[in-house]
């Protein structure tokens, strides 16, 4: 149970479901194991279908259990900038 009742995933389940929400495989609830994750808002066109223009709230509900997880979906970003990335070691 998370916050006043409310059912939540834990972060690792959280975050599985989400990366799977992303890459548009099927969702199967990491807690229970069915496949009756309904998303809010349903997702628009097909597979490659363009991303929304502005970052938007995405719910993943499994309708067997009740626990849920959400997440912005980010919109189209620019690429990223080689130089900010901390990794890459310059000298």
């Amino acid at each position: 149970m998370g916050r006043r009742g409310i059912k939540e995933y834990r972060a690792p389940e959280a975050l599985a479901l989400i990366a799977a929400d992303r890459e548009h495989v099927p969702l199967v609830c990491p807690s229970c194991g069915t496949r009756s994750i309904v998303r809010a808002p349903r997702r628009r066109g097909s597979r490659g279908g363009a991303a929304p223009l502005a970052p938007e709230r995405v719910t993943l509900t499994c309708q067997s259990c009740g626990r849920h997880a959400s997440y912005i979906e980010r919109g189209p970003t620019a690429p990223r900038d080689d130089t900010m990335d901390p990794h890459i070691v310059r000298l």
